[in-house]
């Protein structure tokens, strides 16, 4: 703001203090806008850059030719400048703040002068710099009560994927357990009975027989790994995922490089877990690739999982079609992580792979 009033040639009563003042405005806006783009500043933050830039167009104003035409945009942008900064009470004061500080340059101004008095227009101007206060922070206002209600809708939102999450959590750990305790034992049982049946009577059809129950008994527990791997809620989520990995490189359909750094068990590792399992299923039935890249690791408060593969590829927009067609795999994840607060993004190209980087969303400091 300040070089605007710069560039317009302002006659000034102390040349050289305008120049030194509005050289340190200009220090102090770069070194502010540093520490805004370094990260999150505190929040009295607000109210120094706040009073800062009153503090400095009254001080420009005083030591130039008062508050004239060049300096008046001025005015009525501070408000404004902060109107949406969902800081109603900043906006409030900064809007008044401007008004009075206007009206006293004007004085000080014509006291200064004896030729100079007060012009009516200056009440008029100073009136709507009140409007103009009053209608910033009701705006301010509206838009931070919308915000709220945003992020509260947002929250129920986070917390029903929460429990359905929990509830398929439930349900695939009391299907395990059935799994588990039932079909998959008397598999078991049946296949000693058949293995002292094979020592006493030698039949290759009881032997074909035997395989099929030995393949049987380990596709159940595939199974009951799937719907409940144990691995991950007693180790962690890298075992899990290198449980899940050994599983893959085990049919040997594509080779795994892997760096699994250890994460401990985070808030979200059952939807980690889910998308590694849900990309690798992808990844085998789909992307006919001969190498696949897996890495997890901690970025901040976040958990990053990267799946990438050498396979045929795809246009990214096909998900939304496979949506259309009733196929919800990765749009279902990918919105799992977009309520929860986490993302999924999806990088490929036809004939040069994919990439998937997923993140997780904020970790307690105290996970794992």
């Amino acid at each position: 703001m300040g070089f605007l009033v710069w560039l317009w040639e302002v006659d000034s009563w102390l040349p050289g203090v305008y120049t030194a003042i509005l050289g340190a405005y200009a220090v102090v806006a770069v070194l502010w806008a540093v520490a805004v783009f370094r990260g999150p500043v505190p929040s009295w933050g607000g109210w120094i850059s706040t009073g800062v830039d009153v503090l400095a167009v009254v001080s420009l104003c005083v030591v130039s030719g008062g508050a004239t035409a060049a300096l008046l945009p001025v005015f009525f942008l501070l408000p404004l400048s902060v109107a949406f900064g969902d800081r109603p009470v900043v906006t409030g004061v900064l809007g008044l703040s401007t008004a009075a500080c206007y009206l006293a340059a004007w004085i000080v101004y014509s006291k200064r002068d004896d030729h100079v008095g007060l012009p009516d227009v200056v009440y008029l101007q100073f009136g709507f710099l009140l409007w103009l206060a009053v209608a910033t922070t009701a705006l301010c206002l509206v838009l931070t009560r919308r915000a709220a209600r945003v992020r509260a809708l947002l929250d129920v939102r986070r917390r029903l994927v929460a429990e359905s999450m929990q509830a398929d959590e439930r349900t695939n750990r009391a299907l395990a357990e059935h799994l588990h305790d039932g079909p998959l034992q008397t598999l078991l049982a049946a296949r000693m009975e058949l293995d002292e049946v094979r020592e006493r009577i030698p039949d290759p059809a009881l032997d074909m027989v035997y395989a099929a129950l030995n393949e049987t008994a380990a596709g159940l527990r595939s199974t009951v790994t799937a719907l409940h791997p144990q691995v991950l809620a007693q180790l962690g989520l890298a075992p899990g995922v290198r449980e899940l990995l050994r599983h893959y490189e085990a049919r040997g359909d594509f080779i795994i490089d892997s760096d699994l750094e250890d994460v401990g068990r985070p808030a979200s590792q059952a939807l980690l877990y889910r998308a590694a399992r849900e990309l690798l299923a992808n990844i085998n039935k789909h992307a006919g690739a001969t190498e696949v890249t897996v890495r997890l690791f901690r970025a901040g408060d976040r958990i990053v999982l990267t799946v990438a593969d050498d396979g045929a590829g795809f246009e990214p927009s096909i998900v939304e079609q496979r949506v259309a067609e009733g196929h919800i795999g990765l749009a279902s994840l990918q919105a799992r992580f977009d309520s929860m607060g986490g993302a999924m993004v999806i990088e490929s190209k036809i004939d040069h792979g994919t990439l998937v980087t997923v993140t997780s969303p904020p970790e307690a400091s105290n996970d794992g």
